[in-house]
């Protein structure tokens, strides 16, 4: 057999180890560089983000708490230069506009992620379903708001919250069944060949194996869906009309939302309309905070119990 000399093959270690020793100080270097950029990129964004609440803490504080439960419990001033707190109507306008397109959105978002994953997958209008989702999730929002008013007020008549929660779902839907189906997506094949194993037919196995270890995810995306919804502007500008005292039905009569009222004030020349432009904005960032403090703590508590 022939041989390879020591001197050889001393060369050829030594070349290798030189090799790999400038490989691995390249990769040094670059996950040197991308942990620098990432670094800079989350610094750009926490002060950023400290900065928007910096402002709106410093603005908006002062007229929240002024008379602080009258900025909870007084319905809004009926003209803008008249001093003084009042968003009742308008956080109670958002709650309910916001729950109704909840209630429209949610069930219809689940239910289309499931047949989507579970039952049509790759057929033909599966696919027609999964492209229009994914369109309506780029339609801006202002568009939906058209489409209502077009569709849905002018034949009918008459500004109502229900509207409003028509234009909302539309935005919500999308989102829904694109993040359940993907939480649906990561459930192991094998949980759900076991289940048939054991004699369920596929909706059983959907509905007591597939959704639950999957709820987590489809929870916070729901949630997540429900925080941007709530903070929509231009879909409500065709639907809602623009009330002042406190609307509870949302199948009767014009209501308001905190973002009109930000929309609203905030373009007014007068000082108190400017104020509760910036009560009004620390409230609405205050109600999204809660739906993803809510999001964390309910995927949280549904992961413990799997």
């Amino acid at each position: 057999m022939a041989t390879v000399a020591p001197s050889a093959a001393g060369f050829g270690t030594a070349e290798l180890r030189r090799d790999l020793q400038s490989i691995s100080g390249a990769r040094r270097i670059k996950n040197l560089v991308m942990t620098i950029l990432m670094g800079l990129s989350v610094a750009v964004v926490v002060v950023v983000l400290l900065f928007v609440l910096g402002t709106l803490l410093s603005k908006g504080l002062s007229i929240v708490f002024a008379d602080f439960p009258a900025w909870f419990t007084t319905d809004i001033p009926l003209t803008p230069r008249r001093e003084g707190p009042g968003m009742k109507a308008a956080i109670v306008g958002t709650i309910v506009i916001t729950a109704v397109a909840t209630a429209i959105a949610v069930p219809l978002g689940i239910l289309g992620a499931i047949y989507l994953n579970e039952y049509g997958k790759t057929n033909r209008f599966a696919r027609v379903l999964r492209f229009l989702s994914n369109v309506m999730a780029g339609v801006p929002s202002i568009v939906m708001g058209m489409f209502i008013y077009l569709f849905w007020l002018v034949p009918r008549g008459g500004l109502n919250g229900f509207s409003g929660a028509l234009a909302l779902a539309l935005l919500m839907l999308p989102i829904v069944v694109r993040s359940s189906e993907l939480m649906l997506q990561l459930v192991p094949q094998n949980l759900r060949d076991a289940s048939y194993a054991l004699g369920a037919s596929e909706s059983r196995t959907s509905l007591r194996v597939v959704v639950p270890n999957a709820a987590p995810g489809m929870v916070s995306g729901c949630l997540l869906a429900i925080a941007r919804a709530a903070g929509e502007t231009a879909p409500l500008l065709f639907t809602i009309g623009a009330a002042k005292p406190t609307n509870w039905n949302p199948f009767e009569g014009a209501n308001t939302a905190l973002s009109m009222q930000i929309y609203g004030n905030a373009k007014e020349s007068y000082d108190p309309a400017q104020q509760r432009a910036w009560g009004a904005a620390l409230t609405l960032v205050a109600l999204s905070f809660m739906f993803t403090l809510l999001a964390r703590v309910v995927t949280a508590r549904l992961s413990k119990n799997r």
